[in-house]
């Protein structure tokens, strides 16, 4: 089970209904989109509401998502696990700040060192890869000051994606997130 989690900036905790009406902004915004490779939503918020309330209900199998928050509680993105494989030992992770006055202030990465804290310290998995358009400098700067590494590039849908892993901290070292 997910659980609330925090480092400096943020706090990570269960999606709830009341988050719907942020996602469904962040999700029409087309620049939020491109930056996802994904078109902006275009179904009405009634319909989304009522998609949103059954995946809250009944998760999907193989993901682990957070709501971020700011530590007074403001709602300013997403982030979380999919395609999680515990036979490989490895996850993609996602995020997303939604709220544009929270960019390039430290937020997205104390939520990804938080996610990776929590994974490294409570799983069994021992791999966290993500994809990354290969134009997004600036989620590329953050994610390797988390940490990442860039492994290899790929093309879905005729997108360019750098593909960034992060492995588990071997034991016997300290701790390097």
């Amino acid at each position: 089970m997910c659980q609330l989690l925090n480092v400096q900036k943020v706090r990570l905790r269960q999606k709830k209904l009341a988050d719907a009406a942020n996602d469904y902004a962040w999700r029409v915004d087309p620049e939020l989109s491109s930056l996802d490779a994904a078109p902006a939503l275009v179904c009405s918020f009634e319909e989304y509401l009522k998609i949103y309330a059954e995946e809250l209900n009944h998760p999907l199998r193989g993901q682990c998502r957070f709501a971020i928050e700011t530590l007074d509680g403001e709602h300013i993105g997403n982030c979380g696990y999919f395609d999680i494989d515990e036979g490989e030992g490895e996850a993609e992770l996602g995020i997303m700040i939604g709220e544009r006055a929270y960019w390039d202030k430290g937020y997205g990465a104390d939520a990804v060192i938080t996610l990776l804290n929590h994974n490294f310290a409570t799983t069994k998995l021992k791999r966290i890869y993500l994809k990354t358009l290969d134009w997004n400098i600036r989620a590329q700067k953050c994610f390797e000051k988390c940490g990442f590494t860039p492994c290899r590039e790929v093309i879905v849908k005729g997108y360019r994606f750098l593909i960034m892993e992060i492995r588990s901290p071997d034991p016997s070292i300290s701790p390097r997130i």
